[in-house]
């Protein structure tokens, strides 16, 4: 199974669905929406554990450790035991497409890369990166309306993800090409073909055009903008600059989280310092910021569960709400 798998590895908002669409459009290349299907193995207690579960995960992660060192093979039993079930469902859904490769695009994958490589060290992967408070702008104007406080306070994304994804390219415990966002909207066919080489498949240029082709869109992925257009786009690529330029607090908050990560991880991730607030320069230059996006059905939603969030555990709507839980806990409990 393994020369049949691709992954693609990325941060959040790096650009991952609109490579995955590209991806995707190959004859060949079979994909689905996240999966999520690695994420939970990684925390089963034997490399990592989760910090809450519903079950003694302390005790059950000793118990695993111990039962693992019993195996003939210790580590490596184990993960042929979880490759086996990964490998089942990987391979059944790969079955129903009559493709060659199943490609798993799923973001939370990159803080357990290593885990991935460790399963899975023959597979091929994509590792996507993007300027870093690109990534933070978007993060903060898709899910919370541009307030980047309130999406820093929710989810310090780059303070995670830099860091895990340079140490995973550092290392190269699989075959692996590294592509910036900016480098692959840029200039998509070349970036493609390479991407269709290392994968041992023809190139495809009409790939490009990924709206053109049919693809699977479930509830994972980008939710806004990769609908807007049938190929990638350049006009974003320093959208971020202008946004920042022209917003004083955003940028102090930007140069804080900026100097809070190793120099060396953002290097790593094709950002060096000579370069990296570059684009701000660019951006400043008496530009007005982009207009706020348009309402959308997703958008809607999203003001609503955040509004509906605020204090939810200290106002009457939450003990409504937790009433309400209870009594379906006991209408449902066998």
């Amino acid at each position: 199974m393994q020369d049949q798998l691709l992954f693609v590895i990325s941060s959040p908002r790096s650009g991952s669905t609109l490579l995955q669409r590209m991806l995707g459009s190959h004859s060949r290349i079979f994909t689905h929406p996240e999966p999520h299907m690695l994420t939970p193995l990684a925390y089963l207690g034997y490399h990592d554990t989760v910090d809450k579960a519903p079950y003694d995960h302390i005790n059950a992660a000793e118990a695993i450790r111990e039962f693992v060192s019993g195996l003939p093979n210790g580590e490596a039993d184990y993960l042929d035991a979880v490759r086996a079930y990964t490998d089942t469902m990987y391979g059944r859904m790969l079955a129903t497409s009559g493709k060659r490769m199943f490609l798993d695009k799923t973001p939370a994958y990159a803080l357990v890369a290593d885990f991935v490589a460790k399963l899975y060290p023959k597979a091929r992967y994509v590792v996507l990166t993007r300027h870093p408070l690109a990534v933070l702008s978007s993060f903060a104007n898709t899910f919370f309306e541009g307030d980047y406080a309130r999406a820093h306070d929710f989810n310090p994304i780059l303070e995670r993800y830099v860091p895990a994804i340079a140490k995973f390219i550092r290392s190269r415990p699989a075959p692996m090409i590294v592509v910036r966002y900016e480098d692959l909207v840029r200039d998509p066919g070349r970036w493609l073909e390479e991407m269709f080489e290392f994968c041992g498949l023809e190139h495809e240029e009409s790939a490009i055009e990924y709206g053109k082709h049919d693809h699977i869109k479930k509830s994972f992925g980008d939710p806004v903008t990769v609908n807007k257009h049938d190929r990638p786009m350049t006009e974003a690529v320093e959208k971020w600059a202008t946004e920042l330029a022209t917003d004083p607090a955003k940028l102090e908050l930007s140069r804080r989280i900026i100097d809070s990560i190793d120099p060396a991880d953002l290097e790593t991730w094709g950002y060096g310092a000579a370069e990296l607030w570059a684009p701000l320069e660019r951006g400043g230059n008496g530009q007005k910021p982009a207009p706020p996006p348009l309402l959308n059905t997703y958008r809607l939603k999203r003001q609503i569960i955040l509004a509906l969030k605020k204090d939810i555990h200290e106002n009457q709507l939450g003990k409504a709400v937790k009433k309400v839980r209870y009594f379906c806990d006991v209408l449902l409990r066998e």
